[in-house]
């Protein structure tokens, strides 16, 4: 503070001072690009954001309440004793008739129903027709529609989600939103934790300004709680886009090159002098899970006929923590295991795929996991609740209304390189790459409308 006091002779030369430094440093010449970045993206992208969180804080409550919607269906009183698998198919398959066995799921619990999932023509691509038996009785509790393991109810919120019910033109929703929920995250908290660092104050940093009011008010509290979620969001981010439409592919056969895929177990049967009479589907069913008994799996399993001359496929299916998700191929006819893959030998990366989607969707530390992702859905509901009131009070049509970088234009090179960037993210993130695109090319129109415009 002394050299602020001292005489203009005793000042150091200009060329030294911090201050010009920063003014004409590469961060100035970033910083308006990243801050219009931010702006465009909030302002256009974020609807689709606040639908994905709203959805997803919807999804989050799906678990707890299927459990009362279907009670009745998943559980059951216990008897004295289960009837064997092939006394509980041939009950499930009266049920659902002219249909295909694909899934075999006896109980994980005593009180719980045995699935038996069928494919059925008619049914729209990765349904099933699931009968949920009494494995004491052999009554076939009811017959649901199934996609996956979900049942009707958490399929409808899963395709909400996902697509919002308008199927592949749906999914380009999620993708948008998905990809540019970590853009905003890390722009903003490069933007949020350059402009605190000047004033050397952590807590201005990490915590609001409770004796702001107004913009200053809002502003302190939308950065300071993206900054705390946003490990969350750029996690969201990066799950979210794996199960999206264009850039969900180019992940899937990334991780294929990368040998990143989740591995399976091999169904080939071993040669052998003379074909073994296989059975009847119920008999080989018992057979099948014994074998995999005998290796070691214990419950949940799910258990995946396969064609004439393939072996049959158990595997553990349980994605809560910790995961249970060794597979053996057992042959039909003998109940031999002759594969097996075991969850501790696959790759890291697939491993970290697992765990990561397991995350996303609640699955992988239960109803914490839940919880966490409730709080971080309505995290993000407020920062664009708060991005939206700011650009409420600065609106364009609201006199003194500044650009939303303020008059500071980025560098020529900063420029460049969002060009550069856009580039390399629309072969690899098409919808991101042609929406920034999109975005840089509306910044300039409305530069060179400002710059035309009479002062």
């Amino acid at each position: 503070m002394s050299d602020l006091l001292d005489p203009p002779s005793a000042a150091p030369a200009p060329t030294a001072s911090p201050v010009t430094l920063r003014k004409t440093g590469w961060w100035a010449g970033l910083r308006p690009l990243l801050l219009r970045v931010h702006f465009y993206a909030g302002v256009f992208v974020a609807p689709f954001i606040l639908v994905a969180a709203l959805t997803g804080l919807m999804y989050t409550t799906v678990p707890t309440v299927e459990k009362i919607v279907y009670h009745d269906t998943l559980t059951t009183a216990v008897g004295p004793a289960r009837l064997d698998l092939r006394a509980q198919l041939a009950s499930a398959t009266a049920a659902v008739p002219g249909g295909t066995v694909t899934e075999i799921r006896p109980p994980a619990t005593p009180d719980a129903t045995t699935r038996v999932s069928f494919d059925v023509r008619g049914l729209p691509d990765g349904y099933s027709r699931t009968a949920f038996v009494d494995p004491y009785t052999g009554h076939v509790k009811a017959v649901l529609d199934t996609y996956g393991e979900w049942l009707p109810l958490r399929a409808w919120f899963d395709s909400l989600h996902r697509t919002l019910l308008l199927g592949d033109v749906g999914r380009v929703y999620s993708e948008l939103a998905a990809s540019w929920l970590g853009i905003l995250a890390l722009s903003g908290l490069a933007v949020w934790v350059a402009r605190k660092r000047r004033t050397r104050r952590v807590r201005r940093t990490l915590l609001p300004e409770t004796s702001a009011r107004g913009r200053a008010r809002l502003r302190s509290w939308h950065g300071a709680l993206g900054l705390w979620i946003a490990v969350g969001m750029l996690f969201l981010s990066a799950t979210g886009i794996t199960w999206s439409q264009f850039a969900g592919t180019n992940v899937s056969e990334l991780r294929a090159a990368l040998s990143w895929s989740t591995p399976s177990v091999s169904t080939t049967l071993p040669a052998g002098p003379a074909v073994v009479p296989v059975g009847p589907t119920g008999v080989v069913t018992d057979r099948v899970l014994a074998g995999a008994r005998a290796a070691g799996l214990s419950d949940p399993v799910a258990i995946t006929p396969a064609a004439a001359g393939k072996a049959w496929t158990v595997k553990q299916v349980q994605r809560s923590w910790p995961e249970k998700q060794d597979a053996v191929a057992v042959d039909p006819a003998t109940g031999t295991v002759v594969s097996s893959l075991r969850f501790a030998d696959w790759p890291i990366a697939a491993k970290l795929a697992r765990w990561g989607i397991d995350a996303h969707m609640g699955l992988l530390f239960g109803l914490a996991n839940q919880i966490a992702l409730a709080l971080l859905a309505i995290a993000i509901l407020c920062l664009v609740g708060w991005g939206y009131r700011m650009w409420w009070l600065r609106r364009p049509t609201r006199a003194g209304a500044r650009t939303p970088a303020g008059t500071q234009k980025p560098s020529t090179g900063a420029v460049v390189s969002l060009g550069l960037v856009a580039v390399v993210l629309g072969i690899f993130l098409p919808v991101l790459g042609v929406s920034l695109v999109v975005f840089t090319l509306a910044d300039a129109l409305w530069q060179h409308r400002r710059a035309r415009s009479p002062e």
